[in-house]
């Protein structure tokens, strides 16, 4: 933990990409204007060559960076849970008592974004949307079991096993810890999906947020 804390820099499984973004301006450039484009069109949309007229730049530059969109988009989300993770692990690291810093930690995945001033190219109010809108797209392939063996999941699978331990320093006996830790986060992004695109199926609008659900859903599974 105090390893975390005190590293800034967000890390990123460093296979994921050719040439680390963050070593350069054309890098960094990269990655705030990705953001915004995919924001912008949808990933599906998205191309390097479409990126390069944005960005001024030849498309072969970012293909220097970045294999190919896909990379692309798992460098975006593995950046996005990093960051989520810095925030989760300084935010109760200090907590002595375990349903406070469980309820912390609930917060913190699930809640509404505000930009971070630490990282000026990269807008976390977007790449949270995007991470809604396309992380499935990351892993929702036929690579994903290579890819996984490649390490390219493994900030996520970090965050959840975080959670699952919290999970489980407030009760020691439940059974399903893994699975309850990946639905927050995952039921998270689906639940602030629906109050976008599918109001009528979901009650977090309103005075309801995702988060007072899954504190609810989770504190009742665990009493």
């Amino acid at each position: 933990m105090i390893n975390l804390l005190s590293n800034l820099k967000i890390a990123v499984p460093d296979k994921i990409f050719i040439k680390d973004p963050e070593s350069s301006e054309l890098g960094k450039k990269i990655i705030e204007h990705s953001i915004i484009l995919i924001d912008d069109i949808g990933f599906d949309s998205f191309t390097f060559k479409k990126l390069g007229v944005k960005i001024e730049s030849n498309e072969s530059s970012i293909y220097r960076y970045f294999e190919s969109k896909h990379k692309l988009l798992l460098y975006l989300t593995s950046w996005y849970w990093a960051w989520i993770e810095y925030q989760l692990v300084f935010a109760t690291h200090n907590m002595p008592d375990a349903k406070e810093q469980l309820s912390k930690a609930i917060e913190i995945v699930t809640r509404n974004i505000e930009q971070d001033t630490a990282f000026t190219h990269v807008n976390e109010v977007v790449l949270n949307r995007i991470v809604i809108n396309e992380y499935s797209k990351s892993y929702l392939t036929k690579e994903v079991d290579i890819e996984n063996k490649e390490g390219y999941f493994v900030v996520y699978k970090r965050l959840v096993s975080r959670i699952g331990e919290m999970i489980l320093k407030v009760n020691p006996n439940y059974t399903y810890s893994a699975s309850l830790a990946s639905t927050i986060i995952e039921g998270a992004l689906h639940q602030h999906f629906l109050k976008s695109h599918f109001k009528s199926i979901t009650d977090c609008h309103g005075t309801i947020t995702p988060s007072e659900f899954f504190k609810h859903l989770t504190f009742k599974a665990l009493s």
